[in-house]
């Protein structure tokens, strides 16, 4: 197999959408939870519509990103650039693994915390969210690290396909 030098179109256009779903079910997240407590206590809020919005949005993500992770076992992905460090490389890369797990993880904890109607998933559901955030947090300080510190291209391998 030849070597993997950048993303495929398919590949990065993922990458953005799932970004822009990440988005929209952050911004939704509070019509969710108000409707999951009152779905708990077995009764209607007002926001039922964002909360199916919400729902909908996660189910796309998860679509999507098994859809990633299958494009990324069939096309690989291009190695990090030569030379850099062993333990920012490391981090990247558990980074990236904690990444795709999660967007993967976290609409499955949301659809059992919705059919259970159960308070603890939910949470749990809430919590790993807070993990995502802080996980592409790093992935785009290391993005932005490499783009104008190294100044090494990485970015442009999400920005233009092969």
């Amino acid at each position: 197999m030849s070597k993997v030098t950048g993303y495929s179109r398919a590949q990065i256009a993922l990458h953005w959408g799932i970004l822009l779903l990440l988005v929209a079910s952050f911004l939704s997240r509070e019509g969710m939870a108000e409707t999951f407590r009152a779905a708990v206590d077995g009764k209607t809020a007002e926001s039922a519509v964002v909360a199916v919005a919400h729902r909908l949005i996660g189910i796309t993500i998860f679509v999507l990103a098994v859809t990633r992770i299958g494009l990324r076992f069939r096309y690989g992905a291009p190695e990090l650039p030569a030379g850099g460090n062993p333990v920012l490389d490391m981090a990247a890369k558990v980074t990236h693994v904690a990444l795709y797990a999660l967007i993967v993880v976290i609409p499955l904890s949301g659809f059992a915390a919705w059919m259970g109607l159960s308070r603890s998933v939910g949470e749990v559901h809430e919590t790993l969210f807070t993990a995502l955030l802080v996980f592409t947090g790093l992935h785009v300080i290391g993005a932005l690290y490499h783009q104008f510190v190294l100044k090494d291209g990485l970015m442009d391998r999400m920005k233009r396909p092969v």
